[in-house]
């Protein structure tokens, strides 16, 4: 009574990512994380400064309600990147676009 099944095992991450990439899911999680790591590492401060985040292509668009806030960070975009992409465990973000 062999079957398949007995013979191969799979790990769960095995099924998410089978699922995630079957079902064309994986850029949707990754802006949710994104999102959630943009405003853990940036803080309350920034974040309500912040009306949308997007990402495409590996450019992060941050559009901010403060021209201030916006130039004080295109000082450091490199260093949002890095964080963001240690924070996230992957380097899914290439750049940062300030609007």
């Amino acid at each position: 009574m062999s079957n398949r099944r007995n013979n191969e095992f799979l790990s769960i991450k095995d099924v998410m990512d089978n699922v995630l990439q079957d079902n064309k899911l994986q850029k949707g999680i990754d802006l949710v994380l994104i999102k959630e790591a943009w405003e853990e590492v940036m803080g309350s401060g920034v974040v309500s400064y912040t009306s949308d985040v997007q990402f495409r292509n590996g450019i992060l668009t941050v559009k901010l309600n403060s021209s201030v806030l916006r130039e004080e960070l295109s000082y450091g975009k490199e260093k949002i990147v890095k964080l963001l992409n240690e924070k996230l465990n992957k380097m899914l973000i290439k750049s940062v676009k300030l609007n």
